[in-house]
């Protein structure tokens, strides 16, 4: 293997993600899963459940991972990174605590995660940081020999997640009438998070209104609509708007909202809309039913035109992404000069995040990051 494919000296990538029930009879024990420690009764998780059971009970990211590991599989194989890749959720089977299980007894001592999300926020980054220092935790108490954890930089702005998302949008234009599609909005959404969590997003230093989690999305938003222009040489007006808002309704979330958004353009007389899903790396449930579901049927009955772009999957160009983003990290451990790839005005995220980053609400231990109990 040439020294640019040597993923050295990590042993085994882990792709870490949220999970989601596989049948009906998976819903209601997921939601207790993703809940656990708010006192919810069963009742109203199955309230909460009803957007699963309209599709059998059966959330589509497990498949959408599932196609995502053969393509980095592939991906590796076809330029000869020999990096077996493993699998672990956070909330459903294969859990995560069974597969770093899996990865110590197969003789992995430095594992690189990827998480299925691209942006900086607690739910985003550091949540998944403490679900793998619990795991460590319950390791270290069977008395096995941890392996060193370290987490892969935020891609929102490698190209390789940019541009099939551009291409997206692209098309999604090109599918609406002729007659609306010059003054077609774009709706880039992703999902909302309490306020008091994305303005402590990302870094100490980027606190603030939004914090690195709007910022990150509207640096993603801008170059999109940028390429579109460039491509297309129509100009056109965009906004970042939100979805899937839960919890409290006391509690202030970012909004506007994309049924709220897309109610405000009809209003406004704008005759079609494109909503592309920036936030979200697989077309999951929360894209499926929000979107496709919910914000459809508002369109439907305003009159809108819309349409709704793919979001990355499987794409080869992802893959090929993560391959480079492994090895770029794997040139910076043993101490190389490295050239980041990432677009925009915000640069290349950061590799260790710092103390202070997307804090929680009460302190709890968390892997892969300047503070972890794990070094």
């Amino acid at each position: 293997m040439s020294d640019a494919l040597d993923a050295t000296p990590y042993d085994a990538l882990l792709l870490l993600s949220f999970g989601g029930p596989e049948g009906p009879d998976d819903v209601v024990p997921f939601l207790e899963n993703v809940t656990r420690g708010r006192g919810i009764p069963t009742e109203r998780l199955k309230e909460v459940g009803q957007h699963y059971f309209l599709f059998g009970g059966v959330s589509p990211i497990n498949d959408q991972n599932r196609a995502l590991l053969d393509a980095l599989r592939k991906d590796f194989a076809e330029h000869g990174l020999d990096l077996p890749v493993y699998w672990g959720n956070r909330n459903w089977a294969p859990y995560l605590t069974d597969t770093l299980r899996e990865m110590v007894a197969d003789g992995r001592r430095r594992v690189l995660v990827l998480a299925t999300s691209a942006y900086a926020s607690y739910s985003g980054c550091r949540q998944y940081r403490e679900n793998l220092a619990d795991s460590l935790a319950a390791l270290a108490a069977e008395g096995l020999e941890l392996p060193k954890i370290d987490k892969l930089r935020h891609y929102f702005n490698h190209p390789g997640f940019l541009d099939p998302m551009t291409d997206g949008v692209l098309q999604s234009l090109a599918d609406l009438p002729e007659d609306v599609r010059a003054g077609a909005h774009i709706a880039f959404t992703t999902h909302s998070i309490p306020t008091a969590s994305a303005d402590t997003s990302g870094p100490v230093e980027t606190h603030g209104e939004g914090g690195a989690y709007v910022e990150e999305h509207l640096d993603v938003a801008q170059l999109i609509a940028d390429a579109v222009r460039e491509r297309t040489g129509i100009d056109h007006p965009w906004r970042l708007v939100y979805q899937s808002r839960s919890g409290a309704p006391q509690i202030p979330w970012l909004e506007p909202d994309i049924c709220d958004h897309l109610e405000a353009l009809h209003g406004a007389g704008v005759p079609a809309v494109v909503m592309a899903p920036i936030g979200f790396v697989s077309d999951h449930m929360e894209v499926l039913y929000d979107l496709d579901t919910e914000a459809r049927a508002k369109a439907e009955e305003l009159g809108l035109p819309v349409r709704r772009s793919a979001t990355v999957g499987d794409d080869p160009r992802f893959a090929a992404a993560i391959r480079e983003l492994v090895l770029e990290r794997a040139a910076v451990e043993n101490g190389r000069e490295v050239t980041p790839c990432a677009l925009g005005a915000l640069g290349a995220s950061h590799n260790l995040c710092p103390v202070g980053c997307c804090p929680a609400r009460a302190a709890r231990p968390a892997a892969a990051g300047a503070d972890s109990p794990y070094a």
